[in-house]
């Protein structure tokens, strides 16, 4: 082969790469963008994830269009090597005006296609405007709140909100829209809070824009205390422990220990299983009347109860009982405090065996340390009606029912929910009232 072919040939061969570099990209960098039309407001996030899995991304730009007028509210250079971005915007600097405006999307890739200028993609989407807060209106006048208890606050809104209810410290509770175009939150003030330092209840409200409204209410903190008590931990009690949640800390070394894990890990755990389960509820009431109480049962622990634990002499732990243990015999039948349905029926934890009950309205309540299951999820099930038998499943001492009562993910006092006074003064006069006041406006 003389030297001219070798030429000829080398060319061709760098020519067939050049030609595949430069059509090996021709595809633009692929964009999204959440939420991608309806109300915004100045200070709702917009995402941008973009990402580009031929070419490194080089430019993304974003400009808002509203009459005749542009502006740029996002323009970022990527550095070689980037494949993927997410960008969040807010338009709270665009000087935008109540209507609709257009959202520009550009983004660029480092291919050498079209000449080294790269692949662009542009994506144009369509929004409206809305600056405006939603207006809370509260129509429950009296709200008598205990530490650990439960509070119903009733309002209006002046629109359909994507997220409602009521604000306390660091808690949301979700409020329901009722039949009478009214909405109603069940909301618990903690067991723990300081009244001097502590927020006090705000009722919220944020529209499909983004923008949020809020109220106070007034309430009122009725003066209680809290119980203390002493148990001490026997050997066989550990023991037991030990072989019922050895295989949640195999690693464990002595059955104190793994009591301990479990007492403040696993109980921890269970609260956060709670939350998950308050969000399985029916907006409306599905309660009758006052709560039903074990019957014929003694009170061996009751809520907000200070419980320190000792072994051989020595305090090892402290927690607070968030329900109230109720005995009489051993297997005794349990009964469905109220009309409901069955959002859990297994274990659970520090609970053992253990039933949910859902009522509505976040509303929900507990029945744990039992000895055999008689429902199961997804079943419907009447006030009396026998769910279940005690036992001394989970971190119980001896047989018993502990019995809670949960709103929205977190404990509250049940004695209240036992009170038919309480219920219908605290409760259904207030839902009886936002239905009559919502009616007139």
């Amino acid at each position: 082969m003389n030297r001219a072919t070798l030429i000829a040939s080398f060319l061709v061969v760098v020519l067939v790469a050049a030609v595949f570099l430069y059509f090996r990209d021709t595809t633009g960098p692929v964009i999204s963008i959440s939420p991608n039309s309806g109300p915004v407001s100045g200070s709702r996030e917009l995402v941008i994830p973009v990402e580009d899995e031929g070419s490194d991304l080089k430019q993304l730009t974003v400009t808002v269009s509203q009459g005749d007028r542009t502006r740029e509210v996002l323009s970022k250079t990527y550095p070689a090597g980037t494949r993927s971005g997410r960008e969040s915007i807010t338009l709270d600097s665009a000087d935008l005006q109540e209507g609709s405006f257009s959202l520009e999307v550009t983004a660029t890739d480092r291919s050498i296609y079209h000449f080294g200028a790269g692949n662009t993609t542009t994506q144009s989407h369509s929004f409206e405007y809305d600056a405006k807060p939603p207006m809370v209106g509260v129509l429950s006048t009296s709200h008598n709140l205990r530490h650990g208890g439960a509070g119903l606050v009733v309002y209006t809104l002046s629109e359909e909100p994507a997220k409602t209810g009521v604000a306390i410290g660091d808690s949301f509770y979700p409020g329901y829209r009722q039949q009478g175009d009214f909405y109603a939150a069940l909301f618990a003030y903690p067991f723990n809070a300081d009244p001097d330092t502590f927020p006090p209840p705000r009722v919220v409200a944020v529209d499909q824009a983004g923008n949020r409204g809020d109220e106070g209410i007034y309430y009122r903190l009725l003066p209680r205390g809290f119980s203390e008590a002493d148990i001490d931990l026997s050997d066989p009690f550990l023991t037991r422990i030990q072989a019922e949640f050895g295989d949640t800390f195999p690693a464990t070394e002595s059955p104190l220990e793994l009591f301990l894990k479990v007492n403040r890990q696993t109980r921890i755990q269970n609260r956060q299983a709670l939350a998950e389960y308050g969000r399985q509820t029916s907006p409306t009431p599905q309660w009758q009347g006052a709560f039903r109480r074990q019957p014929d049962a003694a009170p061996l622990g009751a809520f907000g109860e200070r419980r320190s634990y000792y072994y051989q002499g020595k305090k090892v732990d402290e927690q607070t009982h968030l329900g109230i243990d109720l005995a009489s015999v051993a297997h005794a039948p349990v009964q469905a405090a109220n009309d409901g349905h069955v959002v859990y029926a297994d274990e659970l934890g520090i609970y053992g065996n253990c039933v949910i009950i859902d009522h509505g309205m976040g509303l929900q309540t507990l029945y744990g340390h039992l000895s055999r299951l008689g429902v199961q999820a997804d079943e419907t099930v009447e006030k009396g009606q026998i769910i279940a038998h005690t036992g001394a499943s989970g971190l119980a001492a001896g047989d018993h029912l502990h019995f809670g009562v949960v709103i929205s993910g977190v404990p509250v006092d049940p004695i209240e929910w036992w009170d038919r006074s309480w219920i219908k003064n605290n409760v259904m006069a207030k839902l009886k009232m936002g239905a009559e006041l919502a009616d007139r406006q």
